[in-house]
């Protein structure tokens, strides 16, 4: 395990003013207040499609390989990028920088804000949504765990994973090889391969028994989930990346992290409580003015498209005109609620699922300044 009592983790949030726009990023590095080499994770809210998507990552690529010396491709097996494309109602698109940096400073009395990376070996298409991507993420949690310093699952907070997407050409290749995919639709098979990535975090976590799952249950028992896990796919993936925000004794810093769950859309009092965890003040239920500014992050994920109603009242999220984007509307929704308790939209949402907390939830990290 690597030595953690002497490095600080941080996170920042900066804007974009467009997919492709990496210049607050930019100005951070040219004013000296983040080294570059200091990164570890990159997280982001990009407008538009997946196109969009990857171009945000490929600017951030060619940012940090001219600032690093290194290649671009170097950038990308180093520093996981989890790129969120899509954004729906007031979601306002960012950049969140994930650091480790050198300090000085004493451990602090409490615990503090930690952050580990790692990654699997490159999956073939065929291993998508199977037990041996569950397998696989589930010994990368641990590493990353390590990279963290964190050995008690109970401090983790906050899981994000990026994992590869299937995508026809990847489908082609797995049966040029006399291999068959998970599922013919690579929309399904993308699901599946998020659904074996949250299953492997919550075998990590302790949360799932390894021993109570199988090939075939992924997607389908849903009473096994992670309440910490997000995860997304994207074709520009190889590896599942994999980010482990938790909080450890020992080590410098300002910033504690802290998690919840709204067990629906209406539960304004479960994401409440997330941010109480993080030793926030509300008034009349929202954040206190003074307090609003110790949010470093808000991480989301969103779970309304995943099941048919709200408390008995149905939605049709699924079936309706705007039917293919229900993934951008269900953390729409989960967004503005959230917001209303922030204040503020400049905090990232995600959407699907699968094995992320119980159906129709949403999960809630929240990494704030601690007053102690």
């Amino acid at each position: 395990m690597p030595d953690n009592r002497n490095l600080e983790s941080r996170v920042i949030c900066v804007p974009m003013a467009s997919p492709g726009d990496v210049s607050q990023v930019a100005a951070l590095f040219d004013k000296n207040e983040v080294d570059p080499a200091h990164v570890v994770a990159i997280m982001a809210q990009t407008e538009g499609d997946a196109y969009a998507r990857g171009y945000a990552t490929l600017a951030m690529e060619v940012l940090l390989s001219e600032r690093l010396g290194i290649t671009r491709k170097q950038v990308f097996d180093k520093i996981p990028m989890m790129m969120i494309g899509g954004v729906g109602g007031i979601m306002s698109p960012h950049i969140y920088l994930f650091i480790k940096q050198p300090s000085s400073a004493p451990a602090a009395k409490g615990k503090r804000l930690a952050i580990g990376v790692a990654s699997t070996r490159e999956l073939k298409p065929e291993e998508y949504g199977t037990m041996v991507q569950v397998d696989l993420v589930a010994e990368t949690v641990k590493k990353a765990m390590a990279d963290a310093g964190i050995t008690d699952p109970s401090q983790i907070h906050c899981v994000e994973v990026k994992c590869p997407a299937m995508t026809p050409a990847r489908q082609a290749d797995a049966e040029s090889r006399g291999q068959k995919v998970v599922a013919g639709n690579p929309a399904v098979a993308s699901s599946l391969a998020k659904g074996a990535c949250a299953l492997g975090v919550a075998v990590a976590t302790g949360e799932v028994p390894r021993d109570k799952l199988k090939d075939g249950m992924i997607n389908v028992e849903k009473n096994y989930f992670s309440s910490i896990a997000s995860t997304s796919a994207g074709g520009e993936q190889v590896a599942s990346r994999v980010m482990v925000i938790g909080n450890a004794d020992g080590v410098p810093g300002r910033l504690v992290a802290a998690h919840g769950m709204m067990r629906d859309q209406l539960d304004v009092e479960g994401a409440r409580q997330a941010f109480a965890a993080a030793g926030l003040e509300l008034k009349n239920g929202i954040l206190a003015e003074g307090d609003r500014k110790r949010v470093a992050a808000v991480l989301v994920n969103a779970g309304a498209d995943y099941v048919t109603n709200v408390r008995g009242r149905r939605h049709v999220l699924h079936s309706d005109f705007l039917a293919p984007f229900s993934g951008i509307q269900a953390k729409a929704v989960a967004h503005a609620v959230v917001g209303s308790v922030v204040g503020d939209t400049l905090f990232l949402a995600s959407a699907g699922a699968e094995h992320q907390g119980p159906p129709g939830a949403n999960l809630i990290c929240v990494v704030a300044e601690a007053k102690d």
